[in-house]
């Protein structure tokens, strides 16, 4: 292989770095992605949990569910009962 020329040897550093610059901002993007989906499940979660022991969550949640517009998501609810809390 020939031997490369120093602007040809500083173009392929130069495109070397910007690849580890994508994978790296790849890799951040993904964690960040990974971290709110934690967060919005930790979240419903929560919800959920409170709407068993207080009605006003179970209002929040029906209120909620009514913003549902895409089949898929509501498919992920069919035959899923919110909790209600216990009256006694």
């Amino acid at each position: 292989m020939p031997e490369l020329t120093p602007i040809e040897r500083a173009r392929q550093q130069v495109e070397q770095a910007k690849a580890r610059y994508q994978a790296l901002l790849a890799r951040q993007n993904a964690e960040e992605r990974k971290l709110d989906t934690r967060r919005k499940v930790i979240l419903g979660g929560l919800l959920i949990d409170a709407a068993g022991k207080d009605e006003r969550f179970g209002r929040v949640i029906d209120e909620l569910m009514k913003r549902i517009t895409r089949d898929h998501d509501h498919k992920a609810f069919e035959g899923w009962q919110k909790p209600e809390p216990d009256q006694s």
